[in-house]
């Protein structure tokens, strides 16, 4: 007879159901319920259960309930879906306090199941109320909760119709009246109409908008955020003087009301500025404890870094429920086989290995990843809190900044890439709807370009890196930073004196590219750097030099630095001593193969830059990558066991836990078309000659 202990354990994992994939379970070499108890924790297990079953026992999140609905009113659902997330309570603040991770994983979770939902509710729920915690003080804190007891609903202003990612020319203005104590939000023109502001179209009552801060005399201060009520609660009518309304349909995640705003004179209370970076008086002085106005700015944009942060984690949640699909279908699609013997099925074709499984081994090591960020940011948010000046919390933000402006364009582009692959893998019944590979697709693209277009985003991360080498070259300083990311950099000449230890077993582990990482980042770090001297020194100003050193360079160099952080981050988490014995070669073949695969596109640079100088360097790269998609293809299953959420979450039929990929693909098929049922206009059109009725009238 079971324990309770075994029995509540065993309620938080059942047996996975018999079928078409119990072959390849049955082959795992590692048990996946070991595997997901030991990269998620039985905590976190318990959360995540308990938002699923909320979900699938709730009438509102009945699947048929969302599907094909107008525009209107998918959004209006999506409204009530989440009010009723609220409702639920999932995360208190204490929790999030505690188990930070808790928070990525509620959006991880609501997303899975309609990213309009889940991007909604963090809009309001963290992006909103994190801005007011990060960048107001006390004053402000009745609005979060307000916010959180939804008296009012929020939105983050900050993008225009004219200006995206260079933020600085943002156009709104806001002018301090001393004579009534009050700020003038004011949009000048259509331009800087506020754009693309997710809640805003339909539902928001406040917002966080960012303006340019002048003072009496015209002196402008830079970019501020100013708390702004855009609609009446009690009737969700327009303030007086503020024009706002919703952009209409997007190609994905139309449950989510992406709207705009004009402020024509709108005044709001002096106490309506976000001030911790920043304050003015009753008579309309400014004040600031930043003396530096570049690194006033850098904190007035800090909410950014929370949001890539936030992408990088939803993409990989996409990329999860792609790999997810085209795994379970490709072990149980069969297609050819030897003459005259069963049909086989199609994951054992090595092609199919190699389009899915690296992009399954980048779902754990982009997971991985995402998670220690989420982390080193809550730290980070934490010394704001604070109000932390020393030089350790300026550098950890510098680095995390970096960080997170080349992670979100890696998750994203991985997923977009790797979505695509599993659809194509998944052959036509991969382009049907109910495959969901289409709306993952679709509801991932725009993580490659909010928050930040990907490749402006990339020249932050060189920006930083080139500064780093800069300073080492100028003043001697040491390449060093609180997380230890650049730290390798410290031997940067005698890296690029190595070369490539030559063939053998040590490919099929992690530690070989990772030392082939190191030099190319060195490489590409001083040909970056070479690069834009050489600009200088022909003539160009320091913009057209940075702008002619993108290609080919400074955002490979970005690209190559932060594959390098994953790697290593995924590394020593799959080496680290407290792996369960079991677990742990599964893991580092996971790791092997994300690092070489990661590694190589790049294979070409490492032959130009000398690191690789025979043919047998690239075999063995190809060879290495080949064999741990052999060695892993047993284990496909199961891994995707230990990251698939439960099937009404996942809403594919091709995508199901048991496999039975014709039963569930039919039986959706007869529900979806009817197709029992005779045309309602068949009748009619069969009395006529079909051939006839297509020639041509002379």
């Amino acid at each position: 007879m079971a324990t309770p202990a075994e029995g509540s354990m065993a309620a938080l994992l059942p047996d996975l159901p018999k079928g078409p994939l119990q072959a390849y379970r049955a082959r795992a070499s590692f048990s996946w319920k070991e595997l997901l108890l030991f990269l998620e924790g039985e905590d976190m297990l318990r959360f995540k259960h308990t938002i699923f079953s909320a979900l699938e026992s709730d009438p509102l999140f009945d699947r048929s309930c969302g599907a094909d609905l107008p525009m209107e009113k998918y959004r209006e659902l999506s409204f009530l879906r989440c009010k009723r997330v609220f409702e639920y309570d999932f995360l208190c603040l204490e929790d999030m306090l505690q188990t930070p991770l808790k928070v990525l994983a509620l959006v991880g979770c609501l997303g899975m199941y309609d990213w309009s939902l889940s991007n909604k509710y963090f809009l309001h729920a963290f992006t909103f109320t994190s801005a007011i915690y990060t960048s107001g003080t006390e004053r402000h804190f009745e609005y979060i909760q307000k916010a959180f007891r939804m008296e009012i609903f929020g939105c983050f202003a900050l993008t225009e119709v004219s200006h995206g990612s260079n933020a600085k020319a943002i156009r709104t203005t806001a002018h301090y009246d001393p004579a009534s104590q009050e700020f003038v939000i004011h949009s000048p023109d259509f331009e800087a109409s506020k754009f693309w502001v997710g809640n805003m179209g339909k539902t928001a009552t406040h917002a966080v908008v960012f303006a340019q801060l002048y003072t009496p005399g015209a002196q402008c201060w830079g970019l501020h955020s100013f708390l702004v009520q855009i609609r009446d609660p009690k009737n969700l009518l327009p303030m007086p003087g503020v024009m706002v309304g919703d952009m209409g349909k997007k190609l994905g995640q139309n449950g989510l009301d992406n709207g705009f705003a004009m402020f024509h004179q709108v005044r709001i209370p002096r106490q309506n500025l976000l001030n911790r970076i920043g304050d003015v008086t009753p008579e309309g002085t400014y004040v600031t404890p930043f003396k530096d106005a570049r690194q006033r700015f850098g904190v007035s944009l800090g909410n950014l870094s929370m949001g890539r942060v936030t992408i990088i984690g939803m993409s990989v949640v996409n990329l999860k429920l792609a790999v997810c699909i085209a795994v379970r279908f490709s072990a149980a699609r069969r297609q050819f086989g030897p003459a005259d013997e069963e049909e086989v099925p199609v994951l054992e074709y090595q092609v199919q290995q190699w389009r899915l499984l690296p992009y399954l081994a980048a779902a754990y090591a982009l997971d991985h990843f995402s998670k220690s960020l989420f982390l080193d940011l809550m730290e980070l948010q934490q010394g704001l809190f604070r109000n932390d000046q020393s030089v350790r919390q300026a550098e950890l933000g510098r680095e995390i900044h970096a960080l997170a402006s080349a992670g979100k364009p890696l998750a994203s582009w991985t997923a977009q890439r790797g979505i695509q692959e599993c659809r194509e893998a998944c052959g036509g019944h991969g382009y049907l709807a109910m495959s969901r590979l289409g709306d993952l697709r679709n509801d991932n693209d725009p993580n490659c370009t909010y928050e930040g277009d990907n490749n402006v985003l990339l020249q932050q991360t060189s920006n930083y890196l080139l500064s780093l080498l800069a300073r080492k070259l100028q003043d001697g300083a040491r390449f060093e930073s609180p997380l230890r990311t650049v730290d390798f950099l410290g031997a940067y000449p005698d890296i690029l004196a190595q070369r490539f230890p030559g063939p053998g077993r040590a490919g099929l582990d992690s530690s070989a590219p990772l030392a082939a990482y190191k030099w190319l980042v060195c490489y590409l770090l001083r040909e970056s750097y070479q690069k834009l001297e050489q600009e200088k020194r022909s003539g160009s100003s320091d913009f057209e030099a940075r702008n002619n050193c993108q290609v080919y360079a400074c955002r490979s160099l970005a690209l190559a630095f932060l594959e390098l952080t994953v790697v290593q981050r995924f590394h020593d988490h799959a080496h680290h001593p407290g792996v369960p014995p079991p677990l742990r070669a599964v893991l580092r073949r996971l790791s092997a193969l994300y690092a070489l695969w990661s590694l190589s596109p790049h294979v070409t640079l490492l032959y130009r830059g000398g690191y690789f100088s025979d043919e047998q360097a690239g075999k063995m790269v190809e060879s290495a990558i080949l064999d741990l998609c052999s060695q892993l293809k047993d284990d496909a299953v199961a891994l995707v066991d230990v990251i698939a959420p439960p099937d009404f979450v996942l809403n594919s039929t091709i995508g199901r836990a048991d496999g039975e990929l014709y039963k569930n693909l039919w039986a959706a098929v007869l529900q979806d078309s009817k197709v029992l049922e005779r045309a309602s206009w068949w009748p009619e059109f069969a009395k006529k000659p079909i051939i006839g009725s297509l020639k041509p009238k002379l």
